[in-house]
C-alpha cells in the first residue's frame, strides 16, 4: 500500500517534467504514480532485484524533450531531496545540450532537490552494456516505434547476447576457480625448490620474500580474472533486466492501445 505522502511525492517528478514534452513511461519503486498520464507504467528491476531494500523510495520517468526530440530518463528520490538524470539506460539518445536545458529546468522548478548528473560506471561495464543494447534495439523503438513485430525481435537478439554473456561469464568463474588451487600450489613449491639453490648467495630473508612475492604476483593475477568473471556476470543481468523492462513497455503499450 502506498501512502498519500509518497503519491505526492511521486507527483513532484510529474509536475516538473510538465512543459519538458511528453511523457513515454514511469518506472516506480515504492511510490505513488500520481494523476500520471496513461503511458506504459513498470516496476524499477534494478532495485526491485534487490532484496535488501536499502534503496529509498523513488519514481523515474523517460521524457521526450518537445524542443529536440531527445530522451531523458529523471529519477526522483524524495526522501533525500534529490533529483537525478540518468544517462545511461538513454545512451545515444540525447545531446549534452539538451540535456543542460533539462538540468537547468529541474533545478529551477525544484531549487530544494540536488541535482545528480549519473553517467556510465566503469566497474559494472555500463558504457559496455549501453552499447551493446542500442547494437540491437534502441529505447527510442520501444517507447515510440510502431513496428512491435521489428522491435520484439530485436529484443529477442538482445537476450540471445545477455544469454551468452552469461554462459561465458560462468566458463570464466569455473576456469578461475579450477586452475587457481593447482597453480598456485605448483608455482610455492617450483619457487621453493628453484630459489632455495640461492639462499647461500642473496640470504634467506631475501629469498624468502621473492618467494612469496611471486605467490602473491599469481594469486592477484587469478583474483582479478575471478573480478572480471563476476563483472561480466553483473553485464550480462543488465542486459537481462534490460530485455525485461523493454518487454513490460511493450505489453503496456499493447494493453493501453486497446
Amino acid at each position: 500500500m502506498v501512502s498519500g505522502r509518497a503519491r505526492e511525492d511521486g507527483q513532484q517528478l510529474l509536475d516538473a517534467l510538465a512543459g519538458v514534452g511528453p511523457i513515454l513511461a514511469i518506472k516506480l519503486y515504492r511510490i505513488g504514480r500520481g494523476a500520471a498520464p496513461d503511458v506504459p507504467t513498470l516496476p524499477c528491476l534494478d532495485h526491485e532485484a534487490m532484496l535488501h531494500e536499502r534503496i529509498p523510495p523513488h519514481a523515474a520517468a523517460y521524457v521526450q524533450e518537445t524542443a529536440s526530440g531527445d530522451l531523458h530518463e529523471v529519477v526522483i528520490f524524495p526522501a533525500t531531496r534529490r533529483l537525478q538524470i540518468d544517462t545511461v539506460s538513454t545512451w545515444g539518445e540525447h545531446s549534452a545540450e539538451s540535456r543542460e536545458r533539462l538540468a537547468a529546468l529541474l533545478t529551477s522548478r525544484l531549487p530544494q532537490y540536488r541535482l545528480q548528473i549519473r553517467g556510465p560506471s566503469w566497474w559494472r561495464g555500463e558504457r559496455r552494456v549501453a552499447n551493446a543494447c542500442l547494437a540491437q534495439v534502441s529505447l527510442r523503438d520501444v517507447l515510440l516505434g510502431t513496428d512491435t513485430a521489428s522491435i520484439r525481435a530485436g529484443i529477442e537478439r538482445l537476450q540471445a547476447v545477455g544469454g551468452l554473456m552469461e554462459k561465458q561469464s560462468r566458463v570464466s568463474s569455473w576456469g578461475v576457480r579450477t586452475v587457481t588451487g593447482p597453480l598456485l600450489a605448483a608455482a610455492g613449491v617450483i619457487t621453493f625448490l628453484v630459489l632455495g639453490r640461492f639462499e647461500s648467495t642473496f640470504g634467506v630473508t631475501a629469498v624468502t620474500a621473492l618467494r612469496y612475492g611471486i605467490v602473491g604476483a599469481l594469486g592477484a593475477v587469478f583474483v582479478y580474472y575471478g573480478l572480471k568473471a563476476v563483472q561480466l556476470t553483473e553485464m550480462s543481468n543488465r542486459v537481462w533486466k534490460r530485455t525485461a523492462e523493454y518487454n513490460l513497455i511493450l505489453a503496456e503499450r499493447k494493453r493501453l492501445g486497446r
